[in-house]
This record gives C-alpha cells, structure tokens and sequence, in this order.
C-alpha cells in the first residue's frame, strides 16, 4: 500500500501533477458553490426581511387610507353635519397615538357664489373658540368666484387655524386633483409636497376624497356633480409613516428610500412625469436629502412596489452583505476549498490504487455473475414447476369436486327423490285414517325435504351446477345468493351477455370472485358491492369493488391470510394479471384479467419441458 502511495505522488510522474490539477480545481469549485450558497442565503434573508417591511408599510398606507373614508362616511351621514360633531369623532379616534403620522383632518365646503355669505356667517358662529379672531374669518385668497370649496373643519382645532376659509379651488396643485376626485368619486393623492408643511427629508403629504349629499345617486358624472357637497382629507408626514419600520428589520446598515415615480406638479406648478420623487431616505438629512443609492457588489439592494391609492411608489431596500453573514459564513468557504483539496488528494490516491486490482475484481464479479444466473435460472424454473403443480391440483380439485357433486346428485339425488315419494304416497294414503301414522309420515316427509335442500346446498357448494350456463349466469347467480345471504346491496355491470370461455378460466373466476365477497363479509363492513365483467380484446376483465373501510397497509401479508394470495395465484396461473388497491374515498378494489379468447382447455396430466427452463403455466 505505501509503495503504491509512493508511485502515485512521486513528483516525476504525470499522476502527481493530474491529481494536483484535479484537487485544485474541485477545491475552487467548492470554494464558490458555497460562497454562492451562502450569498443567496443571505439575500433571501435580505428579501425576506424587505417584503416584511414592505407589508408593514402596506398596512399602515391602508389604516390611514381607512381612516380618510370613517371620516367622510362620518360627515356624509347627516344633512346638518356641525363642527362639534366632527370634532368629537376626530376626538374619539385619538389620532396622536392610533396615527401619529396624521397632522389634521379637514373637510372643505363646497358652495356657490349666492351661498358665500351664508357660508361665512356659519363659520364665524361655529369658530367662537378662537376669540376676536373668530370674526376676522373670511374667504381667501378673496375675490368673487362662481364656486367656492372653502375649509370650513379642521381638527386638531388650533393646529392650523389660519386655514379656516381657505378655497382650495385656487391651489393650482389641487385643481385638476380636486375635479378628478369630485367626477370620479375616488380617493385622489397628491404627488407633490405641501409647501407649509414640507421640509427637507420631512415629506408632507394629503389624501382626498369626495363627499356627497345624504341619499343622492352618484352613478354617473353629472349626478356626482350634482350631488357634490364637499371634500374631506388628511395631511400626514411620511417619516413619521414610515418611523419604525427599519427598526423592525434586524440587520444593521439597512437603508430605506421611498420614491413618488407618478405625474406629479413640480414647484412651479408644471407636470413632471417619468422623474422619480424622493419622498424619504432614511440616510438622508436636513442638509443632504437625497444622497446617492446604494450600489456594488458589496451591497444587497432590492426594488419592491406600493400602490398608494393609484400612485406608483417604489420602496428601494440596501443593506450590506457583511452585516447578513454571521462568522461561520465568513471563513466557511475556505474550509470547504481546504477540505475539497485535501479529500480530493487522499480520494484520487485511493482510486490509483484500486484500479491496480480492478481487473481481478472484474473477473470476480463476473464468476459471481454467472454464478447467480444459474441460481436465478434454478429457482425459476422451480418456481414454474411449483406453479404448474399448483395449477395440476386446482384443476385435479375442481374436477373432483365436480365427480362428487355429480355422483350426489345422480346417486344420492335420486334415492332421496324416490324415498320422498314414498314418503308422499304414505303421508296421503294414512291421512283421514291413521291419525297418528300419518303424522309421522308428515314428519319424515319434511325431514326428507329437509335433506334434500342440504344436498343441494353440498352440491353448489362443491361446484354449483349455474357454472354449466356459462360465467355471465355463475356471476349473476353468486351475487344474488350473496345479497340475499348477507343483505348488502350489490350490482352487475356485464355488457357482453354470457361469455364463451374454457371451463377452467370459468371456474378460476368464479372462484375469485367467491374469494373476494367471503373477505367483503369478513373484513370489510361494506354496505354495497359493484362486480364488473368487461371482455376486451380477448382479455376477461373482472372487477370487485366494495365501500368498506378499505384495506389496512398490513392487510395483504397478515400472518396465517391466504384468501388474496390465492386470487393472485389463480389468475397468475391463467397468465393475467391481478391489483388489489383500496380507494382514497374509503373502500377495496379487487381487478383480476386474464386472456381467455383461443386458449386451450387443460389437460389433467403435466406437460414436459421441451427446453431448460420452459415452463406450462
């Protein structure tokens, strides 16, 4: 052994620098599939941890999004809505701890130019809480306008009361979104910031949605016009939105952006599409808001949607990969190159050396072989003789069953026959006479008749005498007995009428199916039994199915159970097939077939191999 070691490292051989060349390679594929493996398993964690923030902010999107439609479906509910009702409901929610992110809620008004007045005065006498200031109250910008949709709630209370009057309808950023929300009925979202409220990195942001007249109808775009009463919307601070969702994601570095990419209205009012907008970065400050994002090949970063009520946000994730590996990850790729390239030198040496003797083994292993052939051939040749003698004593059963049943009933059969018409002939001779004689007589009579029924009974039991009409009428007369015997409901599909077979293909299959409905009444606590006769293409197909509780995974090699055993015995000798299954519903399925067209009938004496190995099955 060394000195094959010795040959097989010897630096002067082209087996050493093979063997080295082999081993590096497996080390450094090691190396990488495992440095891959554990990268993808770290950015499964990564994209793991990211959806669940994703779903977090989801949530939250759809509470405040909830929160906006309890409040409209607030106002909507009464003709005289007031603002100590809306105040109490806004009181009720606790909005600073259910949803901090919401700075206030307001509903506009909506009214027209003859209305203005009257819109006032109401404000005035409603906003007494905030003292002289109360009648200062007014519609602004002023100017005379056709229509009005003016702040006429706001809540917290003293938040922005300057806002009390403001017509939102004069906000160029709001117009086109306030139109949409009225005709559409939907919930509108601004893409731009509002200006009073936004800072840098400190996005504020408002939903809207439209209000209409208690009980008016809103099917189309004029009745939502016509029945238009007002707007009620939410203002609330995105960080806050998002404050503590990072905190959820157990990986330290990870970094958070959030980006409006919606047709949106830039500060001076324009239209932008197709220019993504940074609503937050968690790495971003008052001084740099929006910093590069993360790339390289030592960053995981991912892009995942959000709908915000028809607005396209996209959340980008980034974390680095070093803060998703743990300290086995680090060092265990190199274990594995060293462990690939050292069990690769020691495995190649190993094989060096079994390939020296590989030529004796491969004769060993074919004397063996041939060896195992002819045992193989032996025991099936003794197999098919064993069968053949199985089949010899079936048939030589069958037809001594058949004599006895015979003899019964022409010998035995007609003496009991002949005694009871003696019997008869007594019984009518003494009655009216003899009294007592011709009880007797009575007696004996029924007891003969008795008799007589037994025999039958032995004669059907030893081969039922149905089985000479043919398969089709065995079957039929076998089922009903079994219905009658029993009392489970039991059906016969045969679609080909009496079947033409060899008698002892007949009596095979009739006494499987005697097999099958003794194991039904023993095992299977059935209430209904189907038995199928199907002849296709010289092949006899006989199915027994049964709704029991089915066969047990033990059921077919129980000790000391030989019923299913026999079934697949007798058909194997008619050279068919047989399945025994249970079905998943509940119940066992007994299928056997057989060809039965063109074969010979049996002789009683065994036939001789006519080769080795041949066999008469």
């Amino acid at each position: 052994m060394l000195t094959l070691l010795r040959e097989a490292f010897s630096v002067t051989r082209l087996s050493f620098w093979i063997g080295m060349a082999l081993s590096s390679l497996i080390g450094i594929s090691l190396y990488l599939f495992t440095h891959n493996s554990i990268e993808n398993e770290a950015q499964q964690r990564f994209m793991n941890h990211a959806r669940y923030a994703q779903s977090v902010i989801s949530v939250r999107v759809k509470s405040y999004t909830d929160l906006l439609r309890a409040s409209a479906s607030l106002v909507q509910s009464s003709e005289k809505f007031t603002h100590r009702q809306f105040h109490e409901f806004v009181q009720g929610l606790h909005i600073a701890r259910n949803y901090p992110a919401v700075d206030y809620i307001n509903f506009a008004v909506f009214f027209q130019q003859d209305q203005r007045d009257a819109f006032v005065s109401n404000l005035r006498a409603e906003k007494r809480f905030l003292g002289e200031r109360a009648a200062q109250l007014d519609i602004h910008p002023r100017g005379i306008r056709p229509a009005y949709l003016a702040v006429g709630y706001i809540e917290p209370e003293a938040l922005r009361p300057e806002l009390y009057g403001y017509d939102l309808m004069t906000n160029r950023y709001f117009f086109d979104l306030l139109r949409r929300e009225r005709d559409e009925g939907t919930i509108q979202t601004a893409g731009t910031p509002i200006g009073p409220l936004s800072a840098p990195n400190d996005t504020y942001l408002g939903m809207r949605m439209p209000v209409y007249r208690l009980g008016a109808r809103t099917d189309n775009v004029e009745q939502r016009r016509a029945a238009y009463t007002g707007s009620i919307g939410i203002a609330f601070s995105v960080p806050k939105l998002l404050k503590g969702v990072i905190e959820k994601i157990p990986v330290a570095g990870v970094r958070m952006t959030l980006r409006d990419t919606s047709f949106r209205m830039d500060s001076r009012g324009r239209g932008v599409s197709g220019v993504p907008f940074t609503l937050f970065d968690s790495l971003g400050t008052s001084k740099a808001p929006n910093p590069p994002l993360a790339a390289g090949d030592e960053v995981f970063t991912t892009t995942l949607p959000l709908d915000f009520n028809g607005r396209a946000w996209h959340t980008v994730y980034s974390a680095p990969k070093a803060a998703l590996y743990t300290e086995t990850d680090l060092f265990y790729p190199k274990m594995v190159m060293a462990f690939g390239f050292f069990g690769s030198i020691m495995l190649y040496a190993l094989m060096f050396v079994l390939t020296t003797s590989r030529r004796a083994a491969l004769i060993l292993a074919q004397e063996m072989t041939s060896e195992l052939r002819e045992s193989q051939n032996k025991l099936q040749l003794s197999h098919q003789k064993l069968r053949r003698l199985a089949d010899h004593a079936y048939q030589i059963r069958e037809m001594e069953r058949k004599r006895i049943a015979r003899e019964i009933h022409d010998d035995l059969g007609q003496n009991l026959l002949a005694l009871r018409i003696e019997a008869e002939m007594l019984t009518t001779r003494s009655s009216g006479t003899h009294g007592h004689l011709h009880k007797r007589a009575r007696a004996t009579l029924l007891q003969i008749d008795a008799t007589i029924k037994s025999v039958r009974q032995i004669i059907n039991d030893l081969r039922p005498t149905v089985l000479d009409l043919g398969l089709s009428a065995a079957v039929e007369w076998q089922v009903s007995q079994f219905q009658r015997r029993t009392g489970i409901q039991c059906e016969i599909h045969d679609d080909h009428g009496e079947i033409s077979i060899p008698d002892h293909c007949a009596t095979a299959f009739f006494r499987i199916l005697q097999e099958s409905l003794t194991n039904i009444v023993r095992h299977a606590r059935a209430s209904k039994v189907v038995v199928e006769l199907r002849l296709y293409g010289g092949w006899l197909s006989m199915t027994v199915r049964d709704n029991g509780c089915g066969l047990p995974p033990e059921g077919r090699d129980k000790h000391g159970s030989f019923g299913l055993v026999g079934i697949e015995e007798r058909i194997v000798i008619l050279g068919g097939t047989c399945a025994v299954f249970s079905e998943q519903e509940g119940g066992t399925t007994i299928m056997v077939s057989a060809p039965v067209i063109g074969m010979p009938e049996v002789s009683m004496q065994l036939e001789h191999e006519h080769e080795p190995g041949s066999a008469v099955i």
